[in-house]
């Protein structure tokens, strides 16, 4: 069996490159296949539904509902906006992405506080119901399904949110010298099903970015684009990324300025 084992090793080292790069591709024809036949009767719709009808329902100390939240494009306004955030709010004089802005709203139209709505925000097993801001960040994201993503960066915190995310993007650190950049910064590389875009390529950046937030099949659950920069973080053995910190909004300034122009079709399904 040793024997066999490494004859077998030995022929697959030494296939010629055009043999192996067929391989390669006719795999990644598959994988494709694959997440078209699991696009059929993405379970994000019935997420989607869940998240309009608490948007809509009077909630909260105050008893009000999320109707007159602002996310960026006036009062009421979500077709489109996911497709235009992070960006720069006056009313907080800061730089938030859309959950910052979902949280900022129930806070202040509903009168939750923050300490209610950060401590469990992400559910956490498969078969487990979804936590209401998973649901209404699944509703707000599929009013910008076809919209092109224009994160604005005329304001000069949005340029500062850009690039202290494209530092942290490249920064090496943790026990294994790893960056967002080790997995997302070269060509062809991917885990197991899924591709590891590099977003120093326009497309790569566009495809990853407007596939967020997505249905994970392997989870049974809609994860938003925090809970997969907190999932990378943990991957990194980096210390536990906060819900909601600035370091998680540059970083998400950071991958949707390089994929400016992507087309929104999220939530997406995934592995």
């Amino acid at each position: 069996m040793k024997y066999k084992f490494a004859t077998f090793v030995v022929a697959i080292a030494t296939l010629p490159a055009a043999s192996m790069l067929g391989a390669q591709q006719d795999a990644q024809k598959e994988i494709e296949r694959y997440r078209q036949l699991l696009a059929d009767g993405n379970p994000a719709e019935l997420v989607e539904m869940r998240g309009e009808a608490l948007w809509k329902e009077k909630r909260g100390p105050k008893n009000a509902s999320l109707e007159q939240c602002d996310l960026g494009l006036g009062a009421g306004k979500l077709e489109g906006a996911y497709a235009q955030l992070p960006r720069y709010f006056a009313d907080v004089d800061r730089v938030m992405d859309a959950e910052s802005r979902i949280v900022h709203c129930q806070i202040a139209l509903q009168g939750f506080s923050k300490d209610e709505l950060s401590k469990r925000p992400y559910s956490l097993t498969q078969g487990e119901r979804q936590t209401d801001h998973e649901a209404l960040t699944a509703y707000v994201v599929g009013l910008s399904r076809g919209a092109k993503v224009a994160l604005p960066q005329a304001h000069p915190k949005e340029k500062e949110s850009y690039l202290r995310g494209e530092k942290m993007f490249f920064f090496k650190g943790g026990p294994y010298d790893f960056a967002c950049a080790t997995c997302h910064g070269v060509d062809g590389q991917r885990i197991r099903l899924q591709d590891l875009p590099n977003f120093q390529k326009a497309d790569n950046a566009q495809r990853a970015f407007t596939t967020w937030p997505a249905y994970r099949v392997s989870q049974g659950a809609v994860r938003t684009m925090q809970w997969r920069l907190y999932d990378c973080f943990r991957q990194q053995r980096f210390p536990e990324l906060a819900f909601l910190s600035p370091a998680s909004v540059d970083l998400i300034t950071y991958m949707g300025v390089k994929a400016q122009g992507g087309t929104m079709d999220s939530p997406a399904i995934k592995r």
